[in-house]
């Protein structure tokens, strides 16, 4: 079962609130500027945040996700819940399924564990591939992603040219951090996956993720079998040590 946030007593941080007024107001000039972008969501945290500001402002963004067909069902229910809450569906792309199929002839189901090229490879057809077609024809996209979740985005900047997929990138939460995000989720009851209250601050592919230890990063998590300068899935090719 998805689990939906208690409602709360309003925040009552005013760096919380400053920062989610802000946020709605970027969401507005954003969906100004790109009236065809479009959320890119894995359905996180972050990423419920975004799209509770988005549907409950009526912006006419567009969300999306990624099924990769390895998903815990816990990711999957928060589909269903959010059409239930918002009265707006995500649009679901799934991976080209001979591509898949051809990968696991060729090296098998769970190769992805034998090295980090072939991890990217299964991620590149289960994600990268799909979100090209996610994007074709778009103006700029939006992520949820965070300068204190990895290494890697330490110096992610809140807009930027994506010269991967050749448009507009938007990272409104680039600034956020923990405590934030999960002040606005309870102050507003945003629906959000259960696997968070299991130890998954962050949570990809059931294969390649598991829960976090005391003390390591919010993507320890991640394809945990592989170095801290290596947990980036192709998604966001710009990030350092991608």
């Amino acid at each position: 079962m998805t689990t939906l946030a208690a409602p709360a007593s309003p925040v009552n941080s005013g760096q919380v609130a400053e920062r989610w007024r802000a946020l709605r107001f970027r969401l507005a000039g954003i969906a100004e500027r790109h009236p065809d972008a479009a959320l890119a969501s894995s359905l996180s945290a972050e990423d419920m945040v975004l799209t509770h500001a988005i549907f409950r402002a009526d912006l006419p963004l567009r969300v999306f996700t990624l099924d990769t067909g390895r998903l815990h069902a816990e990711t999957l229910g928060l589909l269903e819940c959010i059409e239930s809450a918002y009265g707006r569906s995500v649009e679901v792309y799934r991976p080209d399924e001979r591509a898949v199929a051809d990968y696991e002839a060729a090296y098998g189901a769970h190769a992805f564990y034998g090295s980090v090229e072939l991890r990217r490879a299964c991620c590149w057809i289960r994600k990268v591939e799909p979100l090209e077609r996610a994007l074709a024809g778009r103006s700029a996209w939006i992520t949820g992603q965070r300068r204190a979740q990895a290494a890697t985005r330490e110096d992610l900047p809140e807009e930027e040219y994506d010269g991967t997929f050749g448009l507009a990138k938007y990272n409104p939460l680039a600034a956020w951090n923990d405590e934030e995000i999960w002040k606005v989720i309870r102050a507003q009851g945003i629906p959000y996956n259960p696997l968070h209250d299991r130890g998954y601050p962050s949570i990809g592919c059931e294969p390649c993720t598991r829960a976090v230890r005391p003390g390591e990063d919010a993507r320890a998590g991640r394809w945990w079998w592989e170095s801290s300068n290596s947990k980036e899935c192709g998604l966001h090719a710009g990030n350092p040590g991608k």
